[in-house]
Formats: C-alpha cells, structure tokens, sequence
C-alpha cells in the first residue's frame, strides 16, 4: 500500500537544532510517522517538553547540547552520537542561525559564524553520517535551505551565501551518493509564522509586501513543513534526489 512507503517504523533520526521553533516541528513529524529520534540544541536548556511530545507519539527520545560554530565540540557530538546510537538511518540539517548587518558593515565574526553553522557544520554531519549510510547501502539526508538559496535578501550576506551553499552541497552529495542507496534533498521554507519571523509580521509595510506577493495570501506555519519532512525522509521519496522543495505557498512561483 502507498501509505506505507511514509512509514519510519524502526527507523532513527537525528534533528539537529529541534527544541524548538520549524526543527521541533520536524523531530514531531517523524516520531509520528514512526522513527526514534535524536535531536540537538546549541547551549544548555531543558528538554522535558520535545521529549515528551516524542515520547507521548510512542517514539524514543534521546538530546544533546552542541555549539555547531565550535569545530571541535561539533566532531565531539558525533562522536558521542555514533557511540550511543550505532545505525543512524536519517539526518535533518535544522540547525542554523542568522546575523543581519548591513553588508558595508557586516563583520568578519558574523561571516565566520553563519558559515561555520549553516554550511560548514552541514557538511561535516552529511560527511560523517552519510558515509555509514552509504556502507549499509541506505539513508535519507535532508538539508534545510531558503527562498535566499535563490535570493540575495538584505542585510544578511553570509546567511544569504550559506544557503545558497546548502543547495549547491545538496547536489554534490546527491550527485556521489544517489546511486549508492541515499537520497539527499533539500526543503526550502517559504516566510513561516515563528518567533524567528515575529519582527517582519509586526512590520505594517514589510508584513504588507510580503502577503502581497504569496499567492496563498497568508504566512505558512511550522505544520505545513511536517509532510515534506515525512516524505523525504521515507521510502516514498526514493526515487527523488539533488531536490530543494520549496514550501513557500506560491512565492517562488511568482
């Protein structure tokens, strides 16, 4: 039956930056659809709630603490996370950050940092997983990009180019490893409704402008990315690869 190629029963996930905001909604989307999941955050904070929201889906729950701008506590991670949990069947590449400064005035510590998190840190988990993935000859990795995978945006140059780096790695990884059982896509989320984004909804005129170019006519919601997530971390997405989905409400097309 085609309902049952989006089952994760018996699978294991990781989540990386899902304690809160669109990656807990991921890490839900999964535990629903069957698969354990692990999950990361960058400093110290609780993890009661994502852990019994997973729990009460009748999934396993497991949470580490790392600073993905530290290279060095990001291979500790790995470490800690092959030792504990020997087969990982999925990665979701959540975890990012962005720094806005105008780009005559944009630092090399924000440019360092942006890269480190979203692009540098990405590679290096897809790397690590994804080549035991490719021994067992199975695995999905989803990377998270943006509209500004294919806009420049503003204020906002190294997040701008990191995301554009996620599409191309996307496409690298897919090109090496299709063939080998593992598929590599990407979700391109369009404006989302999160804390994230609670400035620009409380700006009249950007608000305006921005409604004013989504056909949908609304911003989207962090559930409207669990089925995306689901499918491409599943069997009925295999034959998909070197994709960036965008879950934008119509905005690319426009």
């Amino acid at each position: 039956m085609v309902l049952d190629k989006f089952s994760l029963k018996g699978k294991t996930a990781i989540v990386t930056g899902a304690n809160k905001g669109i990656g807990q909604y991921y890490a839900l989307a999964l535990a629903e659809a069957g698969a354990d999941v692990i999950i990361s955050a960058s400093y110290e904070q609780d993890f009661s709630e994502t852990e019994k929201l997973i729990i009460d889906r009748g999934s396993k729950f497991k949470g580490y603490v790392c600073d993905f701008s530290d290279r060095n506590a990001l291979y500790e991670f790995i470490k800690k996370v092959k030792a504990d949990f020997p087969r990982v069947d999925i990665l979701v590449n959540n975890a990012g950050t962005i720094l806005r400064q105008p780009i005559a005035e944009h630092s090399d510590e924000y440019w360092d940092k942006v890269i480190e998190i979203n692009l540098s840190a990405q590679f290096i988990l897809t790397r690590e997983f994804g080549k035991e993935m490719v021994a067992r000859g199975y695995g999905k990795v989803v990377f998270i990009a943006s509209l500004l995978s294919f806009q420049g945006g503003i204020t906002v140059p190294g997040y701008a180019a990191s995301k554009g780096g996620v599409k191309q790695l996307t496409m690298a990884f897919s090109n090496e490893w299709a063939g080998k059982g593992v598929t590599i896509n990407a979700i391109a989320p369009g404006y989302i409704a999160t804390d994230n984004t609670k400035a620009l909804r409380e700006d009249e005129e950007r608000n305006k402008s921005i409604l004013a170019r989504i056909p949908a006519a609304r911003w989207g919601t962090p559930e409207d990315l669990m089925g995306t997530v689901v499918f491409l971390c599943s069997d009925a997405s295999s034959y998909l690869n070197g994709s960036v989905v965008t879950v934008d409400g119509g905005w690319m097309g426009r």
